[in-house]
């Protein structure tokens, strides 16, 4: 085997860079992009056939015989485990490339869980803290990359992207030292080994200033990718050699007490290190969300969210540029500082106090008011105080709703009671807080529905003051007070009813055309804002044609607007005023 890649490089070197490429790398020659066409330059094709000796030496470590000696079962397992990852290595992961990432993500993660967990039950770690230390570690590492599973699979992560980056790295470095150790107190691993082992550690170390050192000399060269390639095999040697080398039956003897604490605390400072290294200063500002962070469209509801969900989504409010509004606070401020400010606004006296916040933490809108939607997430035992329907859940606040609208509409009343009409229904009216001018009873299925309702709000205040605008088949009605709701009573009749003007403020008739054979009013439905609180039926019961509408109008001692749609066929295209 190690002849075959000696012969196969200077095979290359005749053959052309393509296959000096596949000789070396045993890679397809597309994986070296456009230099393979064009040619590789000096340094890359030195560092081939330098590479080409390097794995030759390695590859002869690797493939050396098992050491004889009986197994137990969970070593002989153990040892078939090592020996997949390094089959994994050599020429397994070019067939399980061509899956999806997800797959080859799955298979590594499902391999080094069994070989950790194995290591645990192997390895003679002669102490239950460094063996619980390696758990702890290996758990860490394993964590890592479950998470880039979850990544590929678009499913939501452990925690930021950095942070589990960061934890997956130092956790792979950690597993690496805290086997080292295990082994050199279990006594069966040989020095060459262990050294194999720290040095791939060190060649790991070394990665990224090679690489960044090598670019600046060779910008555009392969020749240190080739490089890392082949060092890379190093650890591939320490895997080989650590199941090769299962069989020793060899133990030493226990350590004496002062050498078990100098361990004990080595061990600990291994594991706590890599978990301080990721931890950073307040000062420094951790970023969980930016102004331009995809997942910050939505606004969950607060009972929706778990505590520890809460804050992240102040953060995503707080830096929101949502309709280009500039944010609450700016992206340097780090998340710390954000969070203090929220709280700090919650506990403001007045608009004089938070403006004062929000001017030192640097907002761009110091004098623009803070929702109280916002800071429900940072602060819910104030808000809820004198804001509790906040606190609700999606669910409790559309039953809260739903609730609403039934009273709202139990309100209303028929003012005809006893003129009962083909189809009808009573219910509450709901407008929209600022500026409304009516409600439509239109044909929905026109397709010009859009374009006649507004030449209807064009015409609603140039027909004489009556408060309604007609448009073919549309029928805009305006209200008499500025409310933001009414009560509606819409019935259909086969032909005009006594016209019983009698106790209202005004009265007036129109035409109205269904094109459909449909005429109705809005319904404002679930999670909408304006529209009938009830569905409203169909008012056309003679199909298509021409009808009239008859609207009444008034409003009682209370100051509640009511109103009665009359509906019945009807050629005529007079407008009439029943009662002025």
């Amino acid at each position: 085997m190690v002849g075959l890649v000696l012969a196969a490089a200077v095979a290359g070197l005749v053959l052309g860079d393509a296959w000096l490429w596949v000789a070396v790398e045993w890679s397809p020659s597309t994986y070296a992009g456009f230099y393979a066409r064009d040619g590789f330059d000096t340094p890359t094709v030195v560092a081939l056939l330098v590479a080409a000796l390097v794995k030759a030496a390695l590859l002869w470590l690797i493939l050396r015989t098992p050491a004889p000696g009986p197994l137990d079962r969970r070593a002989k397992v153990l040892r078939r485990l090592l020996y997949l990852a390094v089959a994994y290595t050599l020429v397994l992961w070019y067939p399980i490339a061509l899956l999806p990432d997800a797959v080859d993500t799955a298979f590594q993660l499902a391999l080094w869980t069994a070989i950790n967990i194995l290591y645990l039950l192997v390895i003679g770690w002669r102490s239950r803290v460094l063996r619980a230390a390696a758990a702890a570690i290996f758990a860490v590492e394993l964590a890592g990359m479950a998470n880039q599973l979850l990544d590929e699979l678009d499913l939501p992560e452990f925690g930021s992207g950095g942070i589990v980056e960061s934890g997956l790295m130092l956790g792979g470095v950690a597993a690496t030292v805290i086997t080292l150790v295990g082994q050199r107190r279990d006594g069966r691993w040989s020095r060459g080994t262990q050294a194999a082992g720290w040095l791939s550690l060190g060649l790991y170390a070394l990665v990224i200033p090679l690489d960044f050192l090598f670019e600046r000399i060779y910008s555009g060269s392969l020749a240190m990718r080739v490089m890392l390639d082949a060092m890379g095999l190093v650890t591939t040697v320490w895997i080989a050699a650590t199941a090769r080398e299962l069989p020793t039956e060899y133990r030493p003897a226990d350590l004496p007490p002062a050498r078990r604490r100098v361990i004990r605390v080595a061990v600990a400072a291994v594991v706590v290190l890599p978990i301080t290294a990721m931890i950073q200063p307040e000062q420094a500002a951790h970023l969980t969300y930016t102004g331009r962070s995809m997942d910050c469209y939505d606004r969950p509801s607060f009972g929706d969210l778990k505590p520890a969900e809460r804050d992240a989504t102040f953060l995503c409010l707080a830096r929101s540029t949502d309709g280009g509004v500039p944010p609450m606070f700016p992206d340097s401020l780090s998340d710390q500082a954000i969070l203090a400010s929220g709280r700090a606004l919650c506990r403001a006296k007045d608009r004089d106090e938070q403006k004062a916040i929000l001017t030192r933490a640097g907002s761009a809108r110091p004098t623009s008011s803070v929702d109280l939607w916002d800071l429900v997430y940072v602060c819910p035992e104030i808000v809820g105080a004198t804001r509790p329907e906040l606190l609700r859940s999606t669910t409790e606040a559309e039953a809260a709703n739903a609730a609403y609208i039934a009273e709202e509409n139990a309100k209303c009343r028929d003012p005809w009671p006893r003129t009962k009409g083909v189809v009808q229904a009573t219910a509450k009216y709901f407008l929209f807080v600022d500026g409304d001018p009516g409600y439509l009873v239109e044909d929905p299925e026109n397709e010009a529905t859009e374009e006649v309702a507004e030449r209807a709000m064009d015409n609603l205040y140039d027909d004489d003051g009556d408060l309604i605008g007609v448009a073919g088949s549309a029928v805009l009605i305006g209200h008499v007070e500025d409310v933001v709701d009414l009560c509606l009573t819409v019935k259909a009749f086969r032909t005009a009813p006594p016209r019983r003007t009698a106790g209202w403020d005004q009265v007036n008739e129109v035409p109205i055309v269904s094109r459909s054979g449909r005429l109705t009013v809005p319904y404002m439905g679930e999670g909408g804002e304006v529209g009938a609180g009830a569905p409203m039926p169909n008012l056309a019961i003679s199909g298509k044609g021409r009808y009239r509408l008859r609207v009444y109008m008034r409003v009682d001692d209370a100051g509640e607007e009511q109103h009665l749609v009359v509906v019945f066929p009807g050629a005529s295209k007079k407008r009439l005023k029943l009662k002025p």
